[in-house]
């Protein structure tokens, strides 16, 4: 999701939870009282305390406008969608798919390359800032979606780990022939 403070090792499992539960919920359904006394009953914590539940509150609402988002790119993907094609079938006409052609997902990022089977490297827009993701991917009904694993950059913040680069493979080089 978006960027964040810095999670304990319990929010984290509270958070995963929830998340966990809100993925299988009806959300037309469902009420944040009843994720959070599931987690609960899950966790073995009571997530009922004032922190606890402004917490849960913070992670399914962010949950809630992941799915907006997701929803409104979709839309906007959809509106783009017979241009691209367009654009894709003239490429492909004059032999030009492959390298230059460009590849998004199912969320309308772009796919910058495919790290394994499981992980890729895009490059998208959440709450109107774009971002570099680096991510794992699961199939669920046909469609690959983005797990919670993985962490986005903002330009800056790539920035900063490019220019970083040759120090993390120095240290890569030292660990590797300890």
């Amino acid at each position: 999701m978006a960027e964040k403070e810095e999670l304990t090792a319990e929010q984290k499992m509270i958070e995963e939870k929830v998340i966990e539960i809100l993925k299988s919920s009806d959300m037309d359904k469902t009420t944040e009282a009843k994720v959070r006394k599931l987690a609960s009953e899950q966790l073995d914590l009571d997530l009922s305390q004032p922190d606890y539940k402004s917490f849960v509150r913070g992670v399914v609402n962010s949950y809630i406008e992941h799915l907006e988002d997701q929803e409104n790119q979709k839309e906007e993907q959809e509106e783009k969608g017979e241009e691209e094609e367009v654009v894709a079938e003239e490429n492909e006409e004059e032999g030009e798919q492959g390298q230059g052609a460009m590849e998004y997902d199912d969320n309308g990022d772009l796919i910058i390359c495919r790290l394994s089977s499981k992980r890729r490297v895009t490059w998208g827009e959440f709450k109107g800032r774009n971002f570099l993701s680096i991510r794992e991917y699961y199939d669920k009904e046909g469609k690959e979606l983005p797990s919670a694993k993985g962490i986005a950059l903002t330009a800056e913040q790539w920035a900063c780990l490019k220019e970083n680069v040759p120090a993390i493979e120095e240290a890569i080089k030292k660990i590797s022939s300890s």
